[in-house]
């Protein structure tokens, strides 16, 4: 059973457009929880509807991928967003590419 923190993740995450992306850290802090970017990664870790709530769109806050992916790698990852129309530099997503959130 999820927690209501992973709720109130999936929601967020819910909300980033295509082509974009959000840090761990930027949603821990939308939340009201400041230093709980891991559990916002645990949560996308364990996310159960992988396609319909965008995790892939969720990077560091330096714009790297995650290695520990959980629906294919870091490879997939990356073509997931650039199949979005996300830009890289190298192996981190554009800082023009990243979403704020309101």
């Amino acid at each position: 059973m999820e927690n209501s923190f992973f709720k109130k993740v999936y929601k967020v995450v819910k909300t980033i457009p295509k082509g974009k992306v959000c840090s761990y850290g930027e949603i821990a802090k939308f939340l009201g929880a400041p230093t709980m970017s891991r559990q916002v990664g645990w949560a996308l870790h364990k996310n159960p509807q992988a396609y319909i709530i965008p995790c892939h769109r969720v990077v560091f806050a330096n714009g790297r991928l995650s290695p520990a992916f959980a629906f294919g790698g870091e490879n997939e990852q990356r073509r997931l967003l650039e199949e979005e129309g996300v830009i890289f530099n190298g192996e981190k997503v554009d800082k023009s590419c990243f979403y704020k959130l309101i």
